[in-house]
């Protein structure tokens, strides 16, 4: 009796967590990189996306729409029931390619666009566009013949991908911030300042958190790439401190959010604590 190998798939993919520690305009794991990593669309220009592949082997990614809800803590879990709002963005969220073959160090633009239906309620629409590699195919192998036979044995081959929001606002949408419960917090040993970032209006945020300490020219603690989406009012944030200002973080600092736009950048909130 002979035995056959089969292969199963398993697909690991990114959520918010992979872009906090990517820089801003690029993401990027195991071969691809994507820049930019976040897409804001108004329902009248469109945008394009730059895939690639930084391996030394061609690639296949397939390209298609998720749907993702963020967390207190900032993570991203994935919708097992999309809401009208979420089937709404994702029919009038348009792009091709929808699968692309890039060859080593060669890039590729995916054109996206969003055309909503007339009538369709002004607000902030969202999806999650997933990057996915497509392993190649692996043939079927016989095993030896003089081997007994076990029943089936099973190779899994990891599966990455890539994901970024794609963001739409229709009409003059405004939100407007808060930080608050500033402190100093200890995690695995490393020194943090902790914070509760809070979001109203009708749009999410997007931006750096900065700690500034008087009479030091530099951020104390930073992290860019921050966002507080619409389905939640407050986002916990814990924000790594600077290995060169460890030792002088107590005392009194001042802590912004920092809204950052293609054309500059706001002060959506501020406040003023003490470090202990």
């Amino acid at each position: 009796m002979n035995r056959w190998t089969q292969s199963a798939l398993y697909t690991a993919a990114l959520a918010t967590s992979l872009f906090t520690v990517s820089t801003p305009a690029r993401a990027g794991i195991g071969d691809l990189l994507v820049a930019p990593t976040r897409i804001v669309l108004d329902g009248r220009k469109g945008a394009e996306i730059i895939l690639n592949n930084i391996g030394e082997e061609p690639a296949t990614y397939r390209v298609s729409i998720e749907f993702r809800r963020m967390t207190p803590d900032g993570g991203l879990t994935d919708v097992a029931e999309p809401t009208a709002d979420d089937q709404k963005a994702a029919d009038m969220v348009v792009y091709a390619p929808r699968k692309v073959v890039l060859a080593p160090h060669q890039p590729q633009s995916i054109r996206i666009a969003a055309r909503p239906p007339q009538g369709l309620p002004d607000g902030e629409y969202r999806v999650h566009l997933l990057f996915r590699a497509i392993p190649p195919a692996n043939p079927v192998v016989q095993a030896a013949a003089a081997e007994p036979a076990k029943g089936l044995r099973f190779q899994l081959t990891p599966v990455y991908g890539v994901t970024i929001p794609v963001i739409v606002r229709l009409g003059n949408l405004q939100a407007t911030a808060g930080i608050a419960n500033v402190h100093l917090e200890q995690k695995d040993g490393k020194p943090f300042v902790s914070l509760d970032l809070s979001r109203s209006g009708e749009r999410s945020t997007f931006g750096e958190v900065r700690v500034l300490k008087p009479g030091v020219k530099n951020p104390i603690a930073i992290q860019k790439a921050v966002a507080v989406y619409t389905e939640i009012g407050v986002r916990h944030l814990a924000v790594p401190l600077d290995d060169a200002q460890k030792s002088a973080a107590a005392g009194p600092v001042t802590v912004q959010y920092v809204e950052t736009f293609d054309d500059g950048s706001h002060v959506i909130a501020e406040t003023q604590a003490v470090l202990r």
